[in-house]
């Protein structure tokens, strides 16, 4: 027994290496996909960040921002980032340097770790809106002047039998028996559409028949994306919109019909209307698709491609 002393010795002096090489993998791996994963989370937060400026007109410095979010989300120091823009899109860029614990015995004292993300805006050109009702290209222009609107200064838009604008011709209408309502989507109170198409018209004053007061009352203070029609044309429920754009409206009061009111002191007697403002806005709900190629009425879509 005596010649066996050591032995033990030898044999966890012969494991050591591997066991080493395993903590190595098991433990720094892991340590370098959390930190790739915090340097992800970053880039993905400062691409979507600066899509959303400068979809808002206003990219400021997207290096700055894109430096600030991923230091934000890695944990420790040494992150770096920088952003390229281009029209219509950003792409991030974040690295650091993983200093390991094991891995040194094996001879490898740190790894480079990168993330990258991309980030695309535009003007809608399709999707699902919240409120089945459409304004003109006539009343757009009206109410903002034709420009970018930014303003908070509330309007009333009227429904077109009392809108009292130059918009809706003789007949104050712009299609027989037609006030702006939408046809919906199955028995809900939504309306799809996409650019160039054309949106029907649900006949008549009432609210459309998918529609409940709670339908409207959850949108009351909200912003919604709203289609914007330039022809129209046929009567009753065959009436139809084609489809200019969409813009975004905040909606601060409305009055319909019966309960369906909120906030409606513009609104006198039998006329019907919502009140609020056309505004600049950016969407991030993957309800509307995007385009270069759409109007630009202030709204616009922001999406995370890559």
């Amino acid at each position: 027994m005596k010649d066996e002393r050591g032995a033990v010795a030898v044999v966890v002096a012969l494991v050591l290496v591997p066991l080493m090489g395993l903590a190595a993998f098991g433990v720094d791996v892991a340590g370098m996909w959390s930190e790739h994963q915090q340097l992800q989370n970053g880039a993905d937060a400062a691409a979507l960040a600066i899509a959303q400026n400068c979809g808002a007109g206003a990219c400021g410095t997207p290096g700055s921002t894109a430096q600030r979010l991923v230091t934000a989300n890695h944990v420790g120091p040494g992150a770096t980032a920088s952003a390229a823009t281009s029209a219509g899109q950003v792409t991030v860029q974040a690295a650091a340097t993983r200093r390991h614990l094991f891995a040194p015995v094996i001879g490898v004292d740190s790894s480079e770790l990168s993330a990258r993300a991309t980030a695309s805006w535009g003007s809608p050109d399709g999707g699902t809106a919240v409120l089945p009702l459409t304004f003109s290209w006539c009343e757009w222009l009206q109410q903002t002047g034709g420009g970018q609107p930014s303003s908070t200064v509330e309007r009333t838009i009227y429904f077109t039998k009392s809108s009292g604008t130059t918009c809706t011709g003789p007949s104050n209408n712009v299609v027989p028996g037609g006030f702006g309502w939408l046809t919906t989507d199955g028995g809900t109170c939504q309306s799809s559409s996409s650019r160039v198409g054309l949106l029907y018209s649900d006949p008549g004053n009432a609210v459309p028949s998918g529609c409940s007061p709670s339908s409207f009352s959850s949108l009351q203070g909200k912003t919604v994306l709203l289609p914007v029609f330039d022809q129209a044309g046929d009567t009753g429920s065959n009436a139809f919109y084609h489809v200019y754009g969409y813009a975004a409206f905040t909606i601060t009061g409305y009055d319909f019909v019966g309960r369906y009111s909120y906030n409606a002191k513009s609104c006198k007697g039998n006329d019907h209307c919502v009140r609020g403002y056309f505004t600049r806005f950016v969407d991030l709900t993957e309800a509307f698709t995007y385009s270069s190629g759409a109007p630009a009425l202030g709204a616009v879509v922001v999406e995370l491609t890559a």
